[in-house]
Order: C-alpha cells, then structure tokens, then sequence
C-alpha cells in the first residue's frame, strides 16, 4: 500500500467569540486568550497538532482585525503561512481559500484536515489518532471525513451527526457513514439522541483531499467553484474576488448536501468551550463557583463563574451568575442568558461604542 501523502493543517481563527465579551474583543478574540490554562487556545491548538504537521505545513486563516494578536501567539508560523481574509464571509469562503492555498504549494492530491482555533481538548493523542486514521480514510476512499464526538450529556447548542451504517477500518478506528447532519436540537429531542447511541456532536472538523474538496464546491458552490478557480489563477486577486465567495458555512453549504461522508466516532475530551458557562469546568474554584479573581468572598452563594484578576469580588446570595470586569467593561449575566451577548454587541454597535467591542 502506498504512504499516505503527508497530512496539512489548516486551523480557522477568524472568529471574534463574541460569548466571551468583555475579555473577547474585535483585536484580542477569544482564540488568543488563555481561557483553559497558561496559554491561548489557538497556541495549545498549534501544539497538540505539531506531531502531525510541521509549522511548513500549518496554516492559519484569520481576519484583519485579528492578525497581529494571532501572530503573537505563533511566531514560529512561516508568515506566508498566516492567511488574512478581507473580510468574514464565514467558513466555506475560509476552507475554500485555504484548499486553493495548499494544492498549489503541494499538488491536487494534499490531504488537509480542517479544525477550529479556539477548542479544547484534554486527550490530543486520541485527537491524533482520530486525524490520522481520517487522513487516510479521505486519502482512499474520496470522500470527506469529518470527526465526531460522542455526546457526553444531552446538549442542545451543538449541532448532532446521525450514524449510518459502518464504512471499515483504518488504523484501528472504526469509521461509519452518516446517515444526516441534524439541526441544533431540544432538550428531549438531544436526551432521545444520547440514549441511542446513534448520533454523534458535530465538532466543526474534516479532513479531506484538496481535489476532492475542489469537486465538492463545483457540486454543491458553483458560483464560489468559478471564484476559487480564478484566484487559484491569479492569487493577487483576492481582495477583489473575495466577495464574490458564497457567504456560508461549510456545512451548510457543501456537507449537509453530501451522501458520502464519513465520519470517525471519537471521544478526545473535547469542548469548544462556548460561552462564559462552558468556561466553569475549565476554570479553578473560587468561594461561591470557579474563576480567577484577586480575591472572592462568598455569602450563600454557588455556581458562579468569575473573571476579575484585578478586583476583590463579593458574591452575596447568587448562583448561577457570570461576572466579568476588565477594567473599562463589566458584564453581571444570568448564565442561562448566554447566547444574549450578541444582543450587547448589537447595542453597542448601534451607539456608537465600538471601542468595546
């Protein structure tokens, strides 16, 4: 059997991880903050993956606003290896680019594996294991992999992969096909699905042939299939082709349309740590919940998250709340309310204080 031909990475750093406003913001996003210990996330994203790929083989697709703090936390990256958007046009435009990227630095037939910046796993040698098996499997069989990861609890923000009938072996691990890509569901619905055992969290990462993604985008894109050709043809034109790109996500746009996924069950201790809430389990514990502060002091209080380095905090008689001061902007949150900040962003954005975003 022939080597597989060497695995490239592309990592997607472009978002602004608005849930972790106000320590997240338009130049310092959440990728860059060391949420899950002494290093940021996408620097402990670059880590885990370095057995797989050298720094040569690692790209990094973020946005302008983004790219010096991006390039702070990875100055080992080549910097032809550090792509900027123009803008945020979501992922499809992101893969696609980079696609086109690496089949002209290594040929038609590079393997890539796509993965977001800003997750965190507590097992990267299963992370590996799983990559790696799907590299191969992309590698023989043309179709698109994309990992999954058994539920751990009925959550309903994620979206879910149900599993279709087995597809084989490669390198120990059992792939499957997928049967669908299912919506973000409700709480019975997402407990019904845990119980099966038939459907897996969708965590935002595939691996695949360049050539293969290529016919994926003519299939499923073709008007972003036509762009990608002419910058393929002419590089120095993406500030002008870039808005031309289906402005979409890349499983909205090409897998939920595919019958020929496959996909490797996995269980790497993953979390793509959210919002503020998804925070407490990797944070220490402080009177009255978890977080970092100078100093807490609780009265009947728990399950709080907490982030004020500088400040003494006193929690008196609260639980469940997020508290975060960053010196110019405090934010006190129910955390069932979470997904509200964008809310926040909206309003400042209408006010006229973009300084805080």
């Amino acid at each position: 059997m022939p080597a597989s031909p060497p695995l490239w990475i592309v990592i997607m750093a472009g978002g602004r991880g608005t849930r972790f406003w106000p320590l997240s913001r338009r130049h310092r996003p959440k990728q860059v903050l060391a949420l899950a210990g002494a290093d940021s996330l996408i620097r402990q994203t670059v880590d885990r993956l370095l057995p797989l790929a050298p720094p040569e083989r690692i790209l990094v697709v973020t946005g302008p606003d983004m790219v010096d703090a991006v390039r702070a936390e990875l100055p080992d990256l080549p910097e032809a290896n550090l792509l900027v958007e123009p803008s945020g046009r979501n992922t499809a435009p992101c893969i696609g680019w980079a696609s086109v990227e690496i089949a002209r630095r290594a040929g038609p037939d590079a393997c890539i594996a796509v993965l977001p910046s800003d997750h965190v796993v507590a097992h990267p040698e299963l992370l590996r294991a799983a990559l790696s098996a799907a590299a191969q499997a992309a590698g023989e069989t043309g179709s698109i992999v994309t990992l999954g990861i058994r539920p751990a609890w009925a959550e309903t923000g994620f979206g879910y992969l149900e599993l279709g009938a087995p597809a084989g072996q490669w390198q120990g691990q059992e792939l499957r096909r997928v049967a669908c890509f299912r919506e973000k569901p409700d709480g019975k619905t997402a407990a019904e699905w845990v119980a099966d055992g038939q459907h897996l969290w969708n965590a935002g990462m595939f691996v695949f042939v360049a050539s293969d993604m290529r016919a994926a985008f003519r299939a499923h894109l073709p008007a972003s299939a036509q762009v990608l050709d002419a910058l393929d043809a002419a590089p120095e034109r993406l500030a002008e082709l870039w808005t031309h790109l289906d402005a979409t996500s890349i499983d909205y746009g090409i897998m939920e349309r595919r019958d020929d996924l496959l996909t490797v069950p996995c269980d790497p201790g993953w979390s793509d740590v959210g919002a503020w809430p998804a925070a407490a389990a990797l944070l220490p514990a402080v009177p009255g919940g978890t977080g970092r502060a100078e100093q807490v002091i609780a009265v009947e209080s728990r399950d709080n998250v907490v982030h004020a380095p500088e400040r003494l905090v006193a929690l008196v008689g609260v639980h469940d709340l997020v508290v975060v001061d960053t010196g110019d902007a405090l934010l006190v949150m129910d955390q069932s309310r979470a997904q509200e900040l964008r809310q926040v962003m909206a309003q400042l954005e209408a006010l006229g204080l973009e300084r805080y975003t």
